[in-house]
């Protein structure tokens, strides 16, 4: 009378570890990569307050020269969170993040508001090295 098998071998064991390894592998630069864009995003959501204060100051014919940080209510922001800083100049606003959040050359990533003004509206261009490094 034979025994019937029961259980895995030792090579079906090392098959299921190895396929294991290559998916982490794949799955930990994209996890990273996700979570350097979710931490960014408090920086694309600390300009909120400066374009607001921005677009009032347009609709309320403030020229875009003097809507500059710390005038005309447009707020400029401290360090908070992932934000190093957020700054406001002629309507500009750049908003850096904190170093942890890196560029493709090691420098902290930035985000930049340009507004242009058309019939009294605002349209905004985003530019900034968080672009070049797929944060924003």
């Amino acid at each position: 009378m034979k025994k019937a098998q029961s259980g895995f071998t030792l090579i079906e064991l090392m098959i299921v570890v190895a396929i294991i390894g290559i998916l982490a592998s794949v799955a930990l630069p994209a996890y990273n990569t996700y979570t350097e864009k979710a931490q960014f995003s408090e920086v694309v959501l600390a300009t909120s307050a400066a374009k607001i204060a921005v677009e009032v100051g347009v609709q309320s014919g403030v020229a875009l020269a003097a809507l500059d940080g710390g005038a005309n209510g447009v707020i400029d922001l401290g360090a908070s969170g992932f934000v190093n800083s957020v700054g406001t100049v002629n309507g500009v606003i750049t908003a850096t993040a904190i170093a942890g959040l890196n560029d493709v050359d090691g420098d902290p990533a930035t985000y930049i508001l340009t507004p242009t003004v058309t019939n009294n509206q605002v349209q905004w261009a985003v530019t900034g090295t968080c672009l070049a490094a797929g944060l924003c």
